[in-house]
């Protein structure tokens, strides 16, 4: 589908690079010839996804272990990349968090928890890459991941589909300030590609109705990270320098047919939301033992 050596000599950051859809685009790129940057907070995740892209393709791997939450951190390691690397072609915003609760439960720090990886976090890596470029008198690009609730909204998620709504209007905001510097700034707007994170954070108890949710889909299918991961590895190519301030929804129609997500959970009663928080929680006390041990 794409010659070889599409990315050759091109340096590419990928935020929450070291899992799921991010380890996705990660692999389409590394194996298009790309030198691969991986950031997230899990150090030892980072390494093995970083062998896995050497072995696998024999990329040029370097792994940064952050909280994106905090600008100082992003900007150290723009810097840091700048500086013992050489200067980024392109930056993939992947990181994110999200779980399903009712609005009216939510604590500020739920709230903060979603909004400040993926709106800030977001912003701070844009602007760091940003800047970089434009002092430097070079050009860049910019792909956000988002979701296909910036057009139709979605209940149960409304942290994440308010930071997704601000990353949309960024991008398009910022392809007409950057673009006369070079810059170009698009998204991609996924419908369901299942993930362990996402899946047992935004659909717990559903891991065995997947086959139900892939005949609900006009294709007939769900969507894969290969898919993901070979639109990405288009819009980012030089090629494409005509594609701005564009977001793309990936989702083989279902947002089309089926309108916005989660609206199964209107059902629900406080029985079933207590057993879907016990679940999220049972899933966030494993992933911060892991960042612990490492």
């Amino acid at each position: 589908m794409f010659k070889d050596n599409l990315f050759a000599g091109q340096r590419v950051l990928v935020t929450g690079g070291g899992t799921g859809l991010g380890f996705e685009m990660a692999k389409q790129l590394a194996a298009l010839g790309a030198e691969i940057h991986l950031c997230g907070r899990r150090a030892g995740v980072l390494d093995e996804a970083a062998e896995q892209l050497r072995g696998g393709f024999g990329a040029t791997v370097g792994t940064h272990a952050l909280d994106i939450r905090s600008p100082q951190a992003v900007d150290e390691m723009m810097e840091r990349i700048w500086t013992q690397h050489g200067p980024l072609d392109a930056l993939v915003n992947n990181a994110a968090g999200n779980f399903i609760s009712r609005t009216e439960d939510l604590s500020p720090n739920g709230f903060h928890a979603i909004s400040d990886i993926v709106f800030r976090g977001t912003f701070y890596a844009t602007q760091a890459a940003g800047k970089r470029w434009i002092a430097g008198g070079r050009g860049g690009s910019v792909l956000s991941i988002v979701v296909t609730w910036v057009t139709t909204g979605s209940p149960f998620v409304v942290p994440s589909a308010m930071s997704k709504a601000g990353i949309d209007v960024m991008t398009k905001s910022l392809a007409v300030e950057w673009g006369p510097k070079g810059i170009r700034l698009n998204a991609i707007a996924p419908g369901v590609i299942p993930t362990a994170g996402a899946t047992g954070r935004l659909r717990p108890g559903e891991d065995n109705q997947q086959d139900q949710r892939g005949r609900e889909n006009p294709t007939r299918r769900l969507g894969t990270g290969e898919d993901l991961g070979r639109l990405a590895a288009f819009l980012l190519a030089r090629e494409s320098s005509w594609i701005n301030g564009q977001t793309i929804t990936l989702d083989g129609g279902d947002a089309l047919a089926n309108g916005a997500y989660f609206t199964q959970y209107q059902d629900w009663g406080d029985a079933d939301w207590q057993a879907a928080r016990e679940r999220i929680q049972a899933l966030n006390a494993a992933d911060k033992a892991q960042r612990g041990a490492e």
